[in-house]
């Protein structure tokens, strides 16, 4: 039979996930080098399972991981939440929040919904889309927050973490062999053509465009069918498929800030309450938290 998972082995292994380097996760966590590895060591003869591939530049996910990262990130938010729920007032008024569709089906439909039960006299209204429509909501004055992606420094907002944008290919298929590589992008997009499509050219990668859409989920679809290779968040990679590194001859796209951005005209304890679930949310995977 095997033993129950440890919690704080849990927090561990995402610090360590997220930041991909042991000696960054133990001053996350606020323990010793030496003390993060004989958690993660632990954790991996609890499971039967390795974990990590150690590396010269730090360490990277084994599809066990990837798995692993899933489940390890709701159960920890479950945690986190309910700690929060012990501890919540009860707060009223609307709030109008917007998040990208990348962390649509994850961190934070969980965590509304949990706002939502603990505060039913709040009423929440969650709008999914691109960041440019979510800013130009918060300027009309259509919404309250908004969760964003900012690949430059934001002048603006509050940085949740860190979240890497690479190219993505199926471990089935291997599109990314071919001569000419075909790629998937959103079709409406400026930031695709400049930093997407920006980094093949900089490599100076053969590539035809082989598939388009207007969602996260589109573009997953095209990797995992191996249609295309495609650009996707680090923490967004369907599972059988992996990120392209510098060893495959890909670059990183950008590294991408996860932003919480508010509407500076519109101020209640229920938004402040939201905001903070938000971060809650966010925090088993962050890495780089600003």
């Amino acid at each position: 039979m095997t033993p129950p998972l440890d919690s704080d082995l849990l927090r561990t292994f995402l610090a360590v996930a997220a930041s991909g380097n042991v000696t960054r996760a133990a001053e996350k966590v606020g323990r010793t080098q030496s003390a993060v590895s004989i958690q993660i060591k632990r954790l991996e003869e609890t499971l039967g399972e390795n974990l990590f591939e150690r590396g010269s530049r730090g360490v990277t996910l084994t599809p066990q991981g990837r798995a692993l990262l899933v489940n390890a990130t709701r159960i920890i938010g479950l945690l986190d939440e309910t700690a929060a729920s012990m501890r919540a007032k009860p707060l009223g008024g609307p709030v109008r929040i917007g998040i990208p569709e990348e962390y649509g089906y994850t961190v934070l439909p969980r965590a509304l919904a949990a706002f939502a039960n603990q505060h039913p006299q709040v009423e929440v209204t969650v709008k999914c889309g691109y960041s440019a429509a979510q800013l130009a909501a918060i300027d009309a004055d259509e919404l309250d927050l908004a969760v964003i992606f900012d690949p430059e420094q934001p002048a603006n907002g509050e940085v949740l973490f860190v979240d890497p944008t690479v190219w993505v290919t199926s471990e089935v298929h291997c599109v990314h062999e071919n001569a000419v590589i075909p790629v998937a992008v959103y079709e409406r997009s400026s930031w695709c053509k400049k930093y997407a499509i920006g980094s093949l050219e900089d490599s100076r990668i053969p590539y035809r465009i082989a598939y388009s859409c207007d969602t996260s989920g589109g573009l997953k679809i095209a990797v995992v069918s191996g249609l295309a290779i495609a650009p996707l968040a680090s923490s967004n990679i369907p599972l059988g498929c992996r990120a392209l590194t510098e060893s495959d001859g890909f670059p990183v796209i950008d590294s991408s800030n996860v932003v919480l951005r508010r509407n500076p005209r519109m101020k209640s304890d229920a938004i402040e309450g939201m905001a903070e679930v938000i971060r809650d949310a966010f925090r088993p995977m962050g890495a780089a938290i600003v």
